[in-house]
């Protein structure tokens, strides 16, 4: 893996910042990209861009000689549809499904000349069901699944897979920063959406660590994935079981 290239967004915290360290620890050598400056500089033996990948025309000043590419920013946006900013849907939209889309376009060439590459998009339990209030979020995930299912079809000639991983909550400040949200929208504390909402369809009733988001992105990249293409890796404490 020592002569890797990798590109992980939204790297500032959380899944993002736990796939770098993951990754460089395998020796990849990751191009962190969040537009939270502070965070990136909290990153150990990775290089490090800020950049808003929202501003879509602006993606095509990232590297695009990259052999892996892990799609992991998001936002969340909790609200009744009628009362959903379209606005925010239009964002989330951008920065979730269309932005991934855009650099995969942009890094498929170098993988194909290559003849080896892998695209990891970190979708949810929300890209394979469905939760009331997160509109924007489980149409940009599941847009998201369909997207890196046809990335697995076209790249296979060429040496390259495309998967997806699909936690349930997992504790990083996009999870953490939805209890209160949650909690005015179903008029319960916090501690009652923990148990009651987000924990309610899961088996192991507990939140899933980064880390263990990132060490499936390390086997879906490293020498045991060549036949692992056009999935989704469900980490979702068995909600999807029901």
């Amino acid at each position: 893996m020592e002569t890797r290239r990798a590109l992980v967004t939204g790297a500032a915290s959380g899944i993002g910042a736990a796939c770098a360290q993951r990754l460089a620890a395998d020796g990849v050598h990751v191009i962190a990209v969040d537009r939270d400056q502070a965070g990136l500089d909290a990153l150990d033996g990775v290089e490090t861009v800020v950049a808003d990948l929202s501003d879509l025309d602006g993606l095509s000043s990232l590297p695009t000689d990259i052999d892996i590419l892990v799609n992991n920013a998001g936002v969340q946006l909790v609200a009744p549809i009628e009362e959903f900013p379209p606005e925010r849907f239009s964002y989330i939209l951008r920065l979730m499904l269309e932005a991934p889309f855009r650099l995969i376009r942009q890094s498929l060439p170098h993988m194909y000349d290559a003849g080896w590459g892998r695209v990891v998009n970190i979708s949810s339990v929300h890209g394979l069901r469905a939760s009331p209030f997160k509109a924007a979020y489980v149409a940009a995930k599941h847009g998201l699944e369909g997207l890196s299912k046809v990335v697995a079809l076209e790249g296979a000639p060429h040496g390259v897979t495309s998967n997806c991983v699909n936690p349930a909550y997992v504790r990083t400040p996009l999870v953490t920063g939805q209890l209160a949200d949650q909690a005015a929208t179903h008029g319960l504390s916090e501690e009652e959406v923990l148990d009651k909402v987000m924990l309610q369809p899961v088996a192991v009733k507990r939140l899933i660590e980064p880390a263990e988001v990132a060490e499936v992105v390390a086997m879906l990249c490293g020498p045991a994935s060549t036949s692992i293409t056009g999935t989704s890796f469900v980490l979702d404490g068995g909600w999807t079981a029901h």
